[in-house]
C-alpha cells in the first residue's frame, strides 16, 4: 500500500497508509493523529494546517485564493503552509512528507 510521512508535533516520524482519492487530512486523521478539520474539509477553519517539505511542493496544485485566505489568518504561516484538506493524495504523491503545524 501508498504511504505518506507526517511527522508530529512531538518531533516523531509517522509512515502512514494513503487512499487514492482521500484528501491528506483525512488520512492523517484516520491514523489517530491530532489534526483539526472542523469543517469538514471546508477550506474554512485552517485547523489542517501543515507545513509540506520543500521538496514536494512541485508536485502539488498551487494554494488558490480561498486557501491563500485562510492561511492570510494564521500567525505560523511558512512558504511550506497548506490546508491539508486541499490536497487530494493520488499515485503521484507517495512518499509525501510534511509536519504538523502547531495547534
Amino acid at each position: 500500500m501508498p504511504h505518506i510521512y507526517v511527522t508530529d508535533r512531538q518531533g516523531r516520524e509517522h509512515r502512514l497508509d494513503a487512499v487514492e482519492g482521500w484528501r491528506i487530512m483525512e488520512i492523517i486523521r484516520e491514523h489517530g493523529l491530532p489534526l483539526g478539520g472542523e469543517c469538514g474539509g471546508a477550506c474554512e477553519c485552517a485547523t489542517c494546517h501543515v507545513y509540506v517539505e520543500e521538496e514536494w511542493l512541485p508536485r502539488l496544485y498551487p494554494r488558490h485564493d480561498e486557501e491563500e485566505g485562510v492561511l492570510d489568518r494564521l500567525y505560523e504561516v511558512a512558504e511550506t503552509s497548506r490546508l491539508s484538506c486541499q490536497i487530494l493524495y493520488g499515485p503521484d504523491l507517495a512518499g509525501l512528507r510534511l509536519r504538523l503545524a502547531p495547534a
